[in-house]
């Protein structure tokens, strides 16, 4: 898995770790609130027959560098940038997964000249219903987030994943939580995952407003994926997104939970293969 170092402002000397993988269009996969690249391994090979894929480990996970830093979604979207401009890529589609969808959003609000099309999958997107949960704003209380994430351990991070399923795959939730699971449980990585989670109150209830404007002149082909079960971003919430943007189609997914790109791999490739790369996108 190659590693660079970003040479950009906020983020100059910041290690990326990235996935590459296939020749074509370029499309970069971007994780979840606790994800990692590989989280992706059921994706890459697929798109990379059509496509020069690139999955990243975000900033403060995977094996990214962890530093103290405001893990917004603008702090992201600045890496992300600067993780493009390295590798000479001038023209992406986006994939994001859950806050992953997030951070794909506002890099095409800022970039739009950048982005060809943009896909979310079990998408939270800022400037629409959602809202992060009791657990998540409890995390943000000082003193009390920190003490708690102390206290995490991998029965409780396989439990917390397992919950997100429809219906539980025990290989892939003991993956989720185990693939390099002591770098991704250091100090400076429970850290960063707090400093995220804190980051939400601003980017979802303060900027709601100023994200849904933006997102209304977004003018590219947005592709929703979501399961009808997912029980961390409601179906509710996708619906209402579509609504928000200009060209959206949504492809909804029973028996489906909030992982679709695992669950229901081989559908959900299919799809993505056809929107970002294969025949014109609707409009």
């Amino acid at each position: 898995m190659p590693e660079l170092r970003l040479r950009s402002g906020e983020v100059d000397g910041l290690a990326l770790n990235y996935l590459v993988e296939g020749r074509g269009p370029a499309v970069v996969l971007v994780h979840g609130l606790g994800g990692f690249a590989e989280s992706w391994r059921h994706n890459v090979p697929s798109l990379a027959a059509r496509a020069t894929v690139y999955a990243v480990d975000l900033p403060g996970f995977g094996r990214s560098g962890k530093p103290s830093a405001g893990y917004s979604l603008a702090y992201f979207t600045r890496a992300l940038y600067a993780f493009l401009d390295a590798v000479g890529v001038t023209q992406v589609s986006l994939v994001g997964h859950s806050l992953g969808a997030a951070v794909a959003v506002t890099y095409a609000l800022t970039h739009p000249a950048r982005v060809e099309r943009l896909a979310l999958l079990s998408g939270c997107v800022p400037g629409f219903g959602w809202r992060p949960g009791w657990r998540a704003r409890l995390m943000t209380t000082p003193g009390v987030g920190e003490a708690l994430a102390l206290c995490g351990c991998a029965r409780l991070y396989r439990a917390a994943i397992a919950k997100c399923f429809h219906a539980p795959l025990a290989d892939e939730v003991a993956f989720l939580v185990g693939w390099e699971y002591a770098t991704r449980t250091t100090a400076a990585a429970r850290a960063a995952w707090l400093a995220t989670v804190r980051s939400l109150s601003t980017d979802f209830v303060e900027r709601s407003a100023d994200y849904r404007r933006a997102i209304a002149t977004l003018d590219l082909p947005v592709l929703l994926v979501h399961g009808r079960q997912d029980p961390a971003v409601p179906a509710a919430h996708c619906a209402e997104t579509a609504e928000g943007f200009a060209r959206a189609t949504v492809r909804w997914l029973d028996a489906c939970g909030h992982f679709p790109h695992i669950e229901h791999a081989q559908v959900v490739n299919g799809w993505l293969a056809d929107f970002l790369v294969g025949r014109p996108a609707p409009r």
